[in-house]
């Protein structure tokens, strides 16, 4: 297990990524969409970024839209729709530029309203305890997005998504030392922490369960 010294050498930049086309929603920024009285990318926020700790949204077209959440928006730094990787090198050149002190970037998908409340302290603790970078799992299954990055991969992101091709997050995951780190849901009858809301009937199921009354 990572000791104090060890995690304090990680400093973290949170990367949203808002910038997915939602086509099974019926269009639109889902993440917009109200869960128990808040926007869906609000409760990944109160789980998973501590107050104080530099955050962004990645996401392109009109920046106004997120404005109710305070937090510089950060279209893709490569043309054309890339995907999730392409939302990643973006958050990763924009710490090199902009925080000098960030070593690490952590990827939040921002359709999961049930994230771990302690995601980013286990990816932290994976790596400090000697991965080069990690993501999360539950149930056997990995979820590539929830990820912590090393800044300092910047360059070999950029080479694989521009010179290679690659799109899929684990293509490119799969060059390098990553841990994986297994997560459980909270309690009996709680859903998959990890459970992404896609459809209409994905929403309405959140709407109707047992999570939906909760904080955060």
């Amino acid at each position: 297990m990572a000791g104090r010294a060890e995690m304090d050498r990680i400093s973290p930049l949170y990367l949203l990524l808002a910038g997915g086309k939602s086509r099974r929603m019926g269009g639109g920024d889902k993440n917009l969409l109200n869960l128990a009285g808040k926007p869906l990318m609000a409760h990944v926020i109160e789980r998973c970024v501590p107050q104080g700790m530099p955050a962004v949204i990645n996401a392109n077209g009109d920046a106004g839209r997120f404005a109710g959440f305070g937090l510089p928006v950060i279209a893709d730094v490569v043309d054309g729709f890339a995907g999730p990787l392409a939302g990643v090198l973006t958050g990763l050149e924009h710490a090199a530029a902009h925080h000098p002190d960030v070593t690490h970037v952590i990827s939040l998908a921002t359709d999961a309203p049930f994230l771990p409340r302690d995601l980013s302290v286990r990816l932290m603790a994976a790596v400090a305890d000697g991965a080069e970078m990690a993501q999360a799992c539950s149930s056997g299954r990995r979820h590539p997005v929830f990820a912590v990055w090393p800044v300092a991969m910047a360059a070999g992101l950029r080479a694989a998504l521009v010179e290679d091709g690659l799109r899929r997050i684990d293509d490119f995951t799969a060059r390098h030392d990553c841990a994986i780190v297994e997560f459980a849901a909270e309690g009996a009858g709680a859903p998959d922490p990890f459970t992404n809301l896609n459809t209409p009937e994905d929403l309405e199921a959140a709407r109707a369960g047992p999570a939906a009354g909760t904080e955060g």
